[in-house]
């Protein structure tokens, strides 16, 4: 799937363009360990998990297999603004405090309708704010922020579920075995064979 048309799809998904998207496309990074970022192992199983609920394994790999969660986390460590991060912190431990209150227990301790039903509803809560708050996109560029704007920033589960898209999606076992994948450079082929329902590319 093209960076563009990906991008595409996590706008239309969310309502809002992609948070850090400028830094995702611009910035050349090194490997960084999670030691060096602000979250911890815990937030990465907690992210693994609520990001599962997103794209849930099937008869393709899901979230969890990609191990979403600690490439979102250091993306958001390395690409967000102070203000964006703060939210995704805030919004992380807000979660598990809104899973106490609507069902006795932390997220982790949900069974699996639970957290399907908590997850569901967040992502319904956030359109919600979103939209109150007049967080949209409004082109295809990437979505633009520096530290001193004082503009709303999405709710917090927008910046997970964006994550999520974007980590899955260019991970190994999205690219792979979720879309069609061929290396390139590759031989050309002007009449490659489609048939309705076929996979979209991964390139």
């Amino acid at each position: 799937m093209d960076r563009r048309d990906l991008l595409k799809m996590i706008m239309a998904t969310t309502g809002v363009a992609m948070v850090g998207g400028d830094a995702f496309g611009y910035e050349m990074k090194g490997q960084v360990p999670l030691s060096k970022t602000i979250f911890s192992s815990d937030d990465v199983i907690l992210f693994n998990e609520v990001a599962e609920v997103i794209l849930p394994r099937t008869s393709t790999p899901g979230a969890k297999d990609a191990n979403v969660g600690l490439m979102a986390l250091i993306l958001a460590n390395d690409c967000y603004t102070s203000k964006e991060r703060d939210v995704l912190v805030q919004g992380l431990q807000s979660l598990n405090e809104q899973s106490q209150k609507d069902y006795g227990s932390p997220y982790l301790l949900l069974n699996t309708q639970q957290q399907t039903e908590f997850v569901t509803q967040l992502d319904v809560d956030a359109k919600t704010y979103n939209n109150k708050q007049d967080i949209y996109y409004l082109s295809v560029t990437p979505y633009d922020r520096n530290s001193n704007d004082d503009k709303p920033l999405p709710h917090y589960f927008t910046l997970i579920k964006q994550l999520t898209l974007f980590s899955f999606f260019t991970s190994k076992e999205g690219a792979t075995k979720v879309l069609r994948y061929e290396a390139t450079p590759g031989k050309y082929n002007g009449e490659l064979e489609y048939k309705k329902g076929d996979r979209a590319w991964a390139t």
